[in-house]
Formats: structure tokens, sequence, C-alpha cells
């Protein structure tokens, strides 16, 4: 059973292969570190660093800040959520009593019904959220508050368990199952989250595409993925914020193409038990939501810890500005207006104080790695799951069908090989960081590509995001201008392992210089 000559995934899987075949081997005794998290692929935090000298990517004087493209009108009639108030006041407001969490639900049940065509939502028991929306609107009367979430609607991508709804991880061969909710979605329970909805991802998670989708700015381009109905929903207003998964860039891929946050944390600062595994060494919990601070806020809530995310960074940084990173051969790799988009991101950073430092790594050879290791390694892995599971993949989409038989494939040794090769790449990416505290980079090179044309887009839309799943560092996309056809563009903030307080407080100071006055 493998795939037909030829296939994407055939090509992509032979690519990495010669990649891999081509990495030197500095220690052959050296053991591969098959119990990874963000700790032990690097110091688990960097302190940050006194700024060095200003180099302007383009020489010159430090870059004056820039006004963010205009966005153009969705192309078709689905009303997007950018002027809702933040997480924390509509917490406060269903507090207070003067907002309540079953209003909230009856608003998402009407974007739900209006965007369905998008395929956003796949499990919505309108009843039951209702139901839910009322015990928590009665807690709150009586003084009883479970925590900062309480009562506001939150959905969860399909390969996350939850307690009443079906797990199908969009795939027609995943039944039968008996799931168990895990520990990010019982902290957002204890939070007084109201689970409202599942949405779509792409099959089995294995894709940057969720081709079922569609984007809720352009309906004839994909969302993105694989956490592509958590951008939609958030985008939309189906619930204030989403929990997705990121293994090789799910978070960060549709959150840059809906023109929403995602916020991928340090690898293993979110437990990752209860969802449908890809990747058992690779695979982050995080959430989509739609500005830094709601992100950062929903973070706290899924580590266990207040201020991981930056809920104590709301007010800012101080006096002295983080040092930016960026990497020119990356930027002029991306597609021209996508470069234009993060070029004035990095033009706003420079206006905010911040100095940016041009940097020769991790550059384009590195990203070539980073996505042939993450691709063997991931793939490995989840072939290994679905093998045990015994998926009927005759079932499965023909890309996903086709990555699935082909990493059959891939040898012991060539997974092994990928480990240490692993680590030899977290320790050369943390070494940038001892110039600069954040690096700049597209989220994606590319914007949202044609529905039909998905399947060409398995490693582009990638392409700058895997090395960060790979190594594990924490990282950040925020929306940060349109193309000249109105498509959102993203910028991705990467921070050092246990970064993200840093990168919260240095991503809600951009996100607001990028809106401009208000």
């Amino acid at each position: 059973m493998t795939a037909p000559a030829g296939t994407v995934a055939t090509a992509a899987f032979d690519d990495a292969r010669r990649v891999l075949a081509g990495l030197p081997t500095d220690d052959p005794a050296a053991p591969p570190p098959l119990l990874l998290t963000g700790r032990h692929l690097t110091v688990h935090a960097t302190p940050v660093v006194q700024p060095p000298p200003v180099v302007p990517r383009s020489g010159g004087e430090p870059p004056a800040p820039r006004q963010p493209t205009t966005p153009r009108r969705p192309a078709m009639p689905v009303r997007l959520a950018p002027g809702r108030p933040g997480l924390a006041e509509v917490a406060a407001a269903i507090v207070r009593g003067t907002v309540t969490s079953r209003l909230l639900v009856e608003e998402a049940l009407e974007v739900a019904a209006r965007t369905a065509e998008l395929g956003g939502v796949v499990h919505l028991d309108a009843e039951e959220a209702r139901r839910q929306a009322d015990i928590l609107d009665a807690e709150a009367a009586a003084g009883r508050i479970r925590g900062p979430l309480h009562g506001v609607p939150v959905t969860v991508k399909d390969v996350i368990h939850v307690d009443g709804m079906p797990t199908r991880a969009g795939s027609a061969a995943y039944e039968n199952l008996q799931p168990v909710e895990g520990t990010a979605v019982a902290r957002l329970r204890s939070a007084g989250a109201l689970l409202l909805a599942k949405v779509a991802t792409h099959e089995f998670a294995l894709g940057v595409t969720t081709p079922q989708c569609r984007n809720p700015h352009d309906p004839s381009v994909i969302a993105g993925g694989s956490s592509g109905g958590s951008a939609i929903a958030v985008a939309t207003g189906v619930g204030l914020a989403s929990l997705g998964t990121d293994t090789r860039a799910s978070l960060r891929v549709p959150s840059a193409l809906c023109g929403v946050v995602g916020f991928k944390p340090t690898l293993g600062r979110v437990p990752t038990d209860g969802i449908v595994p890809l990747s058992w060494t690779m695979d982050h919990l995080g959430p989509i939501a739609r500005t830094v601070g709601d992100a950062a806020l929903v973070l706290d809530v899924l580590a266990g810890q207040a201020g991981i995310g930056g809920l104590r960074w709301a007010a800012g940084l101080d006096d002295r500005r983080p040092v930016v990173g960026v990497v020119p051969d990356v930027l002029a790799a991306a597609d021209p207006a996508v470069a234009d988009a993060v070029d004035g991101a990095l033009h706003a950073l420079a206006g905010l104080g911040c100095p940016v430092v041009a940097l020769d790594g991790p550059g384009p050879a590195d990203l070539e790695v980073g996505n042939a290791l993450g691709l063997l390694i991931s793939r490995a892995e989840a072939t290994t799951f679905h093998r045990s599971q015994g998926t009927d993949l005759d079932r499965c989409i023909p890309e996903v069908r086709d990555q699935l038989r082909v990493a059959l494939g891939i040898t012991a040794a060539d997974y092994l090989d990928a480990q240490r090769q692993r680590r030899t790449l977290a320790e050369r990416t943390l070494a940038h960081f001892a110039k600069v505290d954040i690096l700049v980079s597209p989220t994606t090179p590319v914007p949202a590509p044609p529905a039909d044309d998905y399947e060409e887009y398995l490693l582009v839309l990638s392409r700058n995001a895997i090395i960060w799943s790979l190594v594990g560092n924490p990282v950040l996309s925020l929306p940060c201008g349109t193309t000249p056809s109105g498509l959102p563009v993203g910028v991705q903030l990467t921070g050092p392992p246990g970064g993200e307080a840093l990168l919260a407080a240095t991503g809600s100071l951009l996100e607001s210089a990028l809106a401009g006055p208000r």
C-alpha cells in the first residue's frame, strides 16, 4: 500500500530525506532527544539583552513608522468581528450583569448560521449551549464567578476531546471513540469558559489548508490550517476565542490567512493530553483570538499560571524596548505584498523605539532543514498512531492518505537521525537570541492561495513556521496589513523559550501602532 508515484506527498518526503542525508553529524554517539519540551531542547528562559547598535534592514536611518494597508470589503456578506470588546471586558461585563452569557451565545448562534457556508463549525448543540449559558448567568448573578473567562463562549478544534461532544478529527475514518477530556479543556471549564462548538480541522491536523473550509475574507481562497475552523470562528464572531493545536504551523497559518491572532506557546507549556495526536514530540496546544490581549489571557488559563501569556504585561513594556531581529533573506523570499506588509510592521516597531537588527539566520537553509526534519518526525509519529488506531486510509482524503502511506516507509534510522539533527538545529537557533530579544518574519510567505490549488501548499504556507514548532520556541502571529486584493497578512514574532510574556507585550504595542489613532 504505497502512494501513487509523483504525488505531492511522495515528492515532499523524497526532498526531506535528501536534506537529512546531507546534514553533518557532529557526534555520532550522541543520543536522540526523544522526550522533548522547549526546556529540554534549549535553555528555558533567556534574559533580555542590552540593545546593540541599530542596523536597519535597508541601511541608513532607522525606519519611520508607516501606516498599514487598508482592508477591503469582504467578498461575501460575512460580518467580521473587529469591533467587539476584548475578552477581559466581556467577562467583566458578565460579572457586572450588563451582558449575559446567554446573549453572547445567541449572537454566536446567529453568526454560525449566517456563515455556515464557510465550513468552520462542525458540531454545535444550540440547546445545550443555551442551557450552559443560563447556568453561568445564574452563577454570576449569585456572585459565584468561576474564573477570568466566566460565561465567555469559546470554540474547540475537532482534534481536541470535549466531554459531551463528538471528536471526528475532520475525517470519515475516525469513529467509535471514547474521548477523554484533557487538561487544557478542563482549565477552560474551570476558568468559566462556555465550550460552544467544535470547529473544523484539516483531516487529523495533517496539513495547513483545511480544504473543506473557506476564508471569510474571500471564499475563493483557503482559510489555512490545520486549525482553520478556529480561525474562521474567531474572525466571524462564533465565540470570542478558540482552542487549537500547532504541530508544524497549525495555529499561525490560519490566523495569518484569516486576519486574527494565533499564539503558539513554548513546547510543553500547555499539556497536550486529551487530543488526537499528530506528533507526540511536536504537538502544541494554544489559543486563536481576535487580539493579542485576548490570546494572552486565554494562554494564561491554558498554562495554569497567570502572567505566562502576558496578562501581567497589560500596561506594556518598561522604558527599554526589546531588540528586534530580522533575516533579510527570509523577508526577500516572501511574496512582495506579504514582504511589504511585514516591512510596515518592522517600521512600526522601530517607531515604537525597538532597535531593528539584521541577522544572518535562521535563514532559508535553516528553514529548509526545519521543514525536512519536521515532516519526517511528525509524519513518522502520525502514521505510527494511525496504524495502531487501525485507521482505514482509504476513507481519508487523498492528500492525507498519501502522506500516511508514504510515511510508513520512513526508517527507524532516518527518524532517529532527524531527532538528533533537531537538537543541533535548536542549539543553532537559540544562539540568535544572544543578539536579539525577538525575531520577526512573515508568518506565511504567501497570502491565502486559491482553494482549488490547496494540495500544492503542503510545505509552502508553513515554510517560515515549522522550525519554531520543531525547536519549541514560543511564537505569536498577528495581522499586519493586507495585500492589494484585500487578503490578510500576518507577521510572526518569535521569542526565546519561556518568552511568552515578552511576545504578548511587544505584540500588543505593535497591534496598537498598526491600528493607528482611534
